[in-house]
């Protein structure tokens, strides 16, 4: 009979990282894929699991659970820990359009729901599926799929983030005719100028749109709604529209200078825009010798961390208004919900190496501003807080007296998350909304014909969410052509 003590005697490991004071000094991924034997060896500790909820992406009230494009996580770890790498290829397939993509960027609640983790480090899931689809690449098993058969219906999507690649890729491989609408200059969406290429080498994001479009599927970049081509003109030419041109209204941050203080997204794509095509960066997108403030304690912020230490900051900071997580999980955070835990992210490694510290600040608040004669940012005056909750569960942030700060500061990132879809963009659809968000039912929106999908529909979220969409709404949209046909 097999072993199957495996999950209590192995021990967990992911893929190898790179030293901190080596790759900091370029933008190359900073991780590398497990080998096949380290792959089987980390599947070996997923058998024998008595009730798996890796694999059931649901959302329960607030809890949310697993995977949620419902990645067949146990089976496809079966067959990697026998080697059989090319079947566990064909498995994760089946649900996931992208996980080159996920394997990388996704921040794996499938791994939180892990049964093991109630006691145990989880299965590395994620750097399993990463380790799959790398080596699918490099033996040639990926490759084009070419319909047989083609449909006469055409569809137009408008953005080429994962939602809009997700939702192109199941209605070509449907056979019907697909064309993907860009404003940027390259495919991708945030994959390309969202993500750091630390991260997600912009190669990978370049080798699956070569594989799109090898397939069929029709990409035209530099193209923006509402300036080059209307929603009415889409309508016109095509017999179904889905909008997946994401979230990305910054929210604001009141009371700021306007001098030296910008938004963290735009500085990742201008330092990535760089990166890729080696045109000349802005001296407001550039930390060298600088002190970097950045306001916000997600993964926007944490990446902009990252990438002010690339470029030789002078030193950096990052303000979260809540507590620091603890090190195992909050009564209100059980299993198997995702977790939230402290943890040293590659960013923050690499401050610590640099620094000595991590740059995270925790339950700290901006008094106010400083400003040089011309209006140029200089610093910013602090105070710590404590967080409580009343009687009805309102979060309460209540100021420490005598707990003032200052920290000297040149340039400040805001990376406080999205509001919706961008104002501008949202006018000129013309489409029902609802809080910044496009208003579906059922993906479709009040226009006959145009859908919606993505964090355009469902408000900012996950890579692994936008895949879900894009396959959700590529379904409704197969439904609606065929009614179409139906009717004649």
């Amino acid at each position: 009979m097999k072993r199957r003590d495996q999950f209590m005697t192995v021990a967990r490991s992911g893929g190898t990282e790179r030293h901190p004071s080596e790759r900091v000094g370029d933008f190359k991924e900073y991780k590398t894929a497990l080998t096949e034997a380290e792959a089987s060896q980390q599947a070996s500790r997923c058998m024998d699991c008595g009730t798996p909820f890796c694999h059931v992406g649901e959302v329960f009230d607030q809890v949310k659970i697993g995977c949620p494009v419902y990645n067949l996580i146990p089976e496809w770890n079966l067959l990697v820990e026998e080697g059989r790498f090319q079947e566990a290829l064909d498995r994760l397939l089946e649900t996931n359009n992208f996980p080159e993509f996920t394997g990388r960027v996704c921040p794996a609640p499938c791994e939180g729901s892990c049964t093991l983790s109630i006691h145990e480090p989880a299965v590395a899931i994620k750097d399993i599926e990463r380790t799959i689809i790398d080596i699918g690449f490099e033996k040639g098993w990926v490759v084009p799929r070419i319909p047989a058969i083609r449909s006469t219906r055409s569809i137009a999507i408008v953005g080429s983030g994962p939602a809009g690649l997700a939702a192109a890729d199941q209605l070509n491989q449907a056979g019907h005719q697909v064309t993907v609408y860009e404003r940027e200059d390259r495919i991708g969406g945030l994959l390309t100028y969202g993500i750091p290429a630390m991260k997600l080498d912009k190669e990978v994001v370049q080798r699956r749109v070569d594989l799109l479009e090898a397939e069929g599927i029709h990409f035209r970049t530099n193209v923006t709604i509402g300036a080059d081509i209307t929603l009415e003109t889409l309508e016109a030419e095509y017999d179904a529209v889905i909008l997946c041109v994401g979230a990305t209204e910054p929210r604001k941050l009141t009371d700021a200078p306007t001098r030296g203080v910008g938004y963290a997204m735009d500085y990742l794509t201008g330092v990535t825009r760089h990166v890729l095509s080696q045109e000349p960066l802005s001296a407001d997108h550039d930390a060298k010798d600088k002190d970097i403030l950045v306001i916000g304690g997600g993964d926007t912020g944490a990446d902009c961390v990252a990438t002010a230490l690339r470029q030789r900051c002078r030193s950096v900071v990052q303000f979260g208004k809540h507590e620091q997580p603890g090190t195992t999980r909050a009564t209100g955070n059980m299993w198997p919900d995702t977790p939230s835990l402290y943890s040293i992210d590659y960013g923050y490694a690499e401050a610590l190496q640099q620094f000595g510290r991590d740059p995270r600040e925790y339950l700290i608040a901006i008094k106010r501003f400083t400003t040089s004669e011309s209006g140029q940012v200089t610093g910013v005056w602090t105070i710590q807080t404590t967080k409580t909750k009343n009687e009805s569960g309102t979060v309460i942030f209540e100021e420490i007296e005598g707990s003032d700060r200052y920290f000297p500061v040149d340039q400040v990132w805001i990376a406080i998350g999205f509001s919706g879809v961008e104002e501008n963009v949202l006018e000129h659809l013309a489409v029902a909304s609802e809080r910044g968000k496009i208003k579906t039912t059922r993906y479709a929106t009040n226009r006959p014909g145009v859908f919606a999908a993505g964090d355009a529909r469902r408000g900012q979220s996950l890579i692994v969410w936008a895949i879900r969409e894009g396959r959700e709404v590529a379904e409704a949209v197969g439904q609606y052509l065929k009614a179409m046909q139906q009717t004649g």
